[in-house]
C-alpha cells in the first residue's frame, strides 16, 4: 500500500499539493527522519543531496491518512517507516536520473509540455490561470514543476527501456502456477444448510438426556423424518421457526468445528453428531455450489499477464540493485 500511494503521489503531483497544502513541514514532524531540525540531509546519493523536506513533501499525503488511522508509538512507527519507503523512492529515482544524463539521454521540451497541459486538463478542468495560482500560493515555481514532470518522464522511459515488454512466459510455467494455485480461480465454494442445535443444558444435569435426545431425532432424520419439522419441534437456535434452514453460506458463516463438518457433507446427506461447548448438532446440506476452477485453457492470459508482470519486477529490482552498487550512497 505504501509503494501504490508513493506512485500515486509521484504520477499526480499537482493532486497531492492541492489536497496537502495545508500539512507544511511542522504538520509532518515526528521523531523520526530529521524531526529535530526543520531540514536538513536525508541521504547523498554521488552528489546528489535528498533533504528530509523533499521526504516529508513526497509523503505528506500518506503521513495525514495516517494520523487519522494511528495515534501514539503506533503513529510513529507508521510513520517511520512510510519515511523510510519514500526515502529509498527518491534514492532509486536519483540513481535512475544520474543514469540516464551519463547515458546523455534527452527529454525533447514539447514531451513536458504536453504532461503539463494534461496535468492541467484533468486537474484544473483545463484553467491555466487557476493551475498557475494554486502553484504560486504554495510557492511552486513553472520552472520547478517541469522539473519534476522532466524527472517522471524520465523514471519512466528509463524503467521502460530496461525491461522488454513482450517477456515470454514458457507454457510449463504457466501450467504449473495454475496446478499450485488453482482456488485462485475457483469461485466461492457455498451449500445450502439446515440445522438443528440440541443444548446440553449440563447446568442443570440435563446433559445425559439431551445427549441421548440429539441422537433419537437423528436416528429418525436418517430413517426419513421431515428435517423442517424437526427443526421445529427441537431446535433451539434463532432458525427453529424457519425449519432450521440457514440458505445459502459459506466456509466463514459458522465456527470453524461446525464448518469443516458441513463442508465435508454431500447434499441430502445428514451429519453425525457435533458437539461443541456442550452443545449438539446435527447438519444437513441441501445442495452445493461453486468452488470449482475455471478451466486453464479460461485463465491462462490471465497467469501469463501476472507471470509477465512478476518478471518484469524481478528485472527491475535487479536493474536498480545494479544501479546500487555502483553507486555512492549514504543516508542519515
Amino acid at each position: 500500500m505504501v509503494k501504490a500511494t508513493l506512485n500515486f503521489i509521484w504520477r499526480y503531483p499537482t493532486m497531492a499539493l492541492l489536497a496537502f497544502s495545508c500539512f507544511g513541514v511542522a504538520a509532518t514532524a515526528s521523531p523520526t527522519l530529521g524531526a529535530e531540525s526543520v531540514n536538513g540531509i536525508a541521504a547523498i546519493v554521488n552528489e546528489k543531496v535528498i533533504t528530509y523536506s523533499e521526504v516529508r513533501e513526497l509523503v505528506a499525503p500518506r503521513e495525514r491518512i495516517l494520523r487519522s488511522q494511528y495515534s501514539g508509538q503506533e503513529l510513529l512507527n507508521k510513520i517511520s517507516e512510510v519515511r523510510k519507503a519514500g526515502l529509498q523512492d527518491l534514492i532509486d529515482r536519483q540513481l535512475i536520473i544520474q543514469a540516464f544524463e551519463k547515458d546523455k539521454l534527452q527529454i525533447p521540451p514539447h514531451f513536458i509540455d504536453e504532461r503539463v497541459d494534461l496535468v492541467i486538463k484533468e486537474n484544473f478542468g483545463g484553467d491555466r490561470n487557476a493551475f498557475i495560482k494554486t502553484m504560486e500560493s504554495q510557492k511552486y515555481t513553472m520552472s520547478k514543476f517541469r522539473g519534476l514532470e522532466r524527472d517522471k518522464i524520465i523514471v519512466q522511459a528509463m524503467r521502460a527501456k530496461n525491461v522488454t515488454s513482450n517477456l515470454i512466459i514458457p507454457p510449463g510455467k504457466v501450467d504449473e502456477f495454475y496446478r499450485k494455485n488453482r482456488q485462485l480461480f475457483a469461485s466461492k465454494a457455498q451449500i445450502k444448510l439446515r440445522m438443528i442445535m440440541i443444548p446440553g443444558h449440563i447446568e442443570s444435569g440435563g446433559g445425559v438426556a439431551q445427549s441421548s435426545m440429539a441422537e433419537e431425532i437423528r436416528a429418525k432424520l436418517i430413517t426419513g423424518a421431515d428435517f423442517d419439522k424437526m427443526a421445529q419441534m427441537y431446535s433451539e437456535d434463532s432458525t427453529r421457526e424457519l425449519g432450521g434452514d440457514w440458505g445459502w453460506i459459506d466456509d466463514k458463516t459458522l465456527a470453524p468445528e461446525l464448518s469443516q463438518v458441513a463442508f465435508s457433507l454431500r447434499p441430502g446427506e445428514i451429519s453425525k453428531l457435533v458437539h461443541i461447548g456442550g452443545n449438539h448438532y446435527i447438519l444437513k446440506v441441501e445442495a452445493r455450489q461453486g468452488g470449482e476452477a475455471k478451466p486453464l485453457k479460461e485463465v491462462r492470459a490471465e497467469i501469463e499477464a501476472r507471470l509477465r508482470q512478476e518478471q518484469a519486477q524481478e528485472l527491475q529490482e535487479h536493474w536498480l540493485a545494479s544501479l546500487r552498487s555502483k553507486a555512492y550512497i549514504k543516508t542519515f
